[in-house]
C-alpha cells in the first residue's frame, strides 16, 4: 500500500511525516505552499479534502484521512505492531488517549487566538483605527488569552514531572501529537527556560533521528525558527 502525505509547509502535517519516519513506513509527499499574504493553504488542497486543510493522508486503496489526531491514532493502530501506543485498558493508554485529544482540543485554541490577535495588532490599517485595534487586541490577550496559555503551560510542565513522556515512561504517538502545541508555545506563546521540563522535552524530541529525517523530507519548518 502506498501512503501519500499532502504536506503543507509550516503546518501540523510535519508531525505526520515524523510518525511515518518513526514507524519506518515508506511514503510519498505532495507538497503545498501557504499563500505568502494570507498564510492560508492553497485551493488545490480542496481537491483532496473538502476543508482544504493539511494534514491529509491518502492511500492507493482509497482511504482519505484528515485531522492529525485521527491520522496518528489510525496509522499506529494499523501499522504500529504494538509500537507507540500503550496496551489498551491500561492507565497509560488512558493518558495516551487524553493527550492525543488535549493537543488540539485544549492546548492549541489559546495559542491560535494569540496568533490572530498578534496579527491584528501588527496589521496595516488606517491610522485612526490602529489605536482602537491595538487596545482591543491587547485587552483580549491580557484578560483571557495569556492567562489561558499560562495555565496550560503550567499544567503540561507539572505533568512532565510525573513521567518522561506524556503517556508514561515510553515515547508514544501522544508525544508526536503534543509536539505541535509545545513548539508553537516556544515560538509565540511564551514558553522558555522558566519551564525546564517542557524545554527538556523539546530537546528530546528534536534529537530523535526520525524527527530529523522528517525535517529533511518536509523542508523548512517555521515553528522552529
Amino acid at each position: 500500500m502506498t501512503i501519500t502525505v499532502h504536506h503543507l509547509n509550516n503546518s501540523r502535517s510535519q508531525r505526520v511525516l515524523w510518525l511515518l519516519e518513526e514507524l519506518g513506513l515508506p511514503y510519498d509527499i505532495v507538497a503545498y505552499q501557504r499563500d505568502p499574504n494570507t498564510m492560508l493553504a492553497p485551493p488545490e488542497l480542496r481537491q483532496v479534502h473538502p476543508l482544504g486543510k493539511s494534514p491529509v493522508v491518502t492511500t492507493d486503496d482509497g482511504l482519505t484521512l484528515a485531522e492529525s489526531g485521527a491520522i496518528v491514532e489510525t496509522v499506529i493502530e494499523r501499522f504500529g505492531n504494538g509500537r507507540f501506543a500503550p496496551a489498551a485498558g491500561t492507565p497509560a493508554f488512558l493518558r495516551y488517549r487524553y493527550w492525543l485529544h488535549y493537543a488540539e482540543g485544549s492546548a492549541m485554541p489559546p495559542l491560535l487566538l494569540k496568533l490572530v490577535f498578534d496579527k491584528i495588532e501588527n496589521s496595516k490599517m488606517p491610522f485612526f483605527a490602529k489605536p482602537i485595534a491595538k487596545a482591543i487586541a491587547g485587552k483580549a490577550k491580557r484578560s483571557f488569552i495569556t492567562p489561558n496559555i499560562t495555565t496550560h503551560l503550567d499544567f503540561m510542565e507539572a505533568e512532565l514531572g510525573k513521567s518522561r513522556w506524556f503517556a508514561g515512561e515510553d515515547f508514544s504517538g501522544a508525544d508526536i501529537q503534543m509536539s505541535f502545541p509545545i513548539e508553537a508555545a516556544a515560538a509565540r506563546g511564551g514558553l522558555d527556560a522558566s519551564r525546564p521540563k517542557l524545554m527538556a522535552y523539546l530537546d528530546r524530541i528534536h534529537a530523535r533521528p526520525a524527527y530529523k529525517r522528517a525535517l529533511e523530507r518536509g523542508g523548512p519548518y517555521g515553528l522552529l525558527s
